[in-house]
């Protein structure tokens, strides 16, 4: 288990307010005077929230810390490459109504919510999230469970947004219960971020309204060890005795945890605590994000130092959601060309074997 060592170098570790513009961030201590026209700049273009459990996780004398990396808007955002879009895995393409997604013929996503707790700097979302008209009004809402209840080939609803978590739990109640009611529906998954950035929020409401008959996941995103601090530890418990499997979903960042040695300290801490590592992905063609990129080689590096150094229940899955909406590919290296297979050791063996 991570802990935090926050609350002892920091004596705003009590405070409790969501910081949301540039001199909230700057007068809470995580950034200097000097960059407050720079993070204005960049608010004026994308949603900016930081919660206070992730603020009082930043070290604010560290220049390169990663939990601030993540957070904290940076200039470059404003910066778009030729090869980034507002819309790069074409979700739109596969927008049949307000609030559904349906890209594969069996799943869907529904996004009841786009607002977050928290707002990524490397979101591919980030156009999106945290506007006006950012949650899915009665009528539409009605038509996005229409949409699933006709169509019975949709064996897994997976609710995103926005962070689903945000909703009242009286909302999300609401919604898990019409779709436990339909009878195609085997499994329901959430993605959330709350678990890490806003733990308080999984109360006994909540726990209360994720109690439905339909199997449910929840796909927890986790980017760095020290996200997994004792607040976040503590929800995460809450959720598995609760008999919800928990699965993880990373984005592979540089400066964040782009070095192997970190990625492990990740995967272990996951799985330490209930979080089965489900993809990282490499990071989409959102626009001002390149600051963030790896190379596909490195990710693929990063996988290689993983196989055989930890357990099988630490492996993710190394996925690239393919520009324009054709879904993700996994991309994780190959061990096996030419009847060579390759060990975790790097030896090269024939198979099936020559003697």
């Amino acid at each position: 288990m991570t802990q935090t060592r926050v609350s002892s170098l920091h004596p705003r570790a009590t405070r409790r307010r969501t910081l949301r513009s540039a001199g909230e961030i700057a007068a809470a201590g995580l950034v200097s005077p000097d960059r407050v026209e720079e993070i204005a700049a960049v608010a004026q273009r994308y949603a900016v929230a930081i919660t206070p459990t992730l603020a009082d996780l930043i070290d604010p004398m560290d220049p390169a810390d990663p939990i601030a990396r993540q957070f904290v808007p940076d200039g470059r955002e404003l910066d778009a490459q030729p090869a980034e879009r507002a819309d790069p895995i074409g979700d739109d393409t596969h927008a049949p109504l307000k609030g559904i997604v349906h890209r594969y013929p069996d799943r869907l996503l529904l996004t009841p919510i786009l607002h977050c707790p928290v707002y990524c700097r490397f979101c591919f979302r980030r156009e999106r999230v945290g506007g006006e008209d950012a949650v899915l009004g009665d009528a539409d809402l009605a038509a996005a469970i229409d949409y699933i209840r006709n169509h019975e080939e949709i064996w897994e609803v997976v609710i995103t947004g926005g962070d689903p978590l945000m909703l009242p739990a009286a909302r999300l109640s609401r919604i898990l219960r019409e779709l436990d009611a339909i009878a195609h529906v085997k499994v329901v998954r959430i993605h959330s971020r709350i678990p890490i950035s806003d733990p308080d929020r999984i109360d006994d409401a909540l726990l209360a309204a994720l109690d439905i008959e339909t199997t449910l996941w929840l796909a927890v995103h986790c980017n760095h060890p020290r996200e997994l601090a004792e607040p976040a530890v503590a929800a995460l418990g809450r959720l598995a005795r609760q008999g919800i499997p928990l699965v993880g979903q990373t984005v592979l960042l540089k400066g964040v945890n782009d070095d192997p040695a970190v990625m492990e300290a990740l995967m272990r801490a996951m799985v330490a605590n209930r979080i089965k590592p489900y993809y990282l992905h490499h990071l989409d063609l959102a626009q001002g994000t390149d600051h963030f990129r790896t190379s596909i080689a490195e990710g693929q590096a990063i996988m290689r130092y993983l196989r055989g150094r930890v357990s099988g229940l630490c492996q993710p899955y190394y996925v690239l959601d393919i520009p324009g909406g054709y879904g993700k590919a996994p991309i994780g290296p190959l061990y096996l060309q030419d009847d060579v297979v390759e060990d975790w050791q790097g030896n090269h063996h024939r198979y099936p074997p020559d003697d």
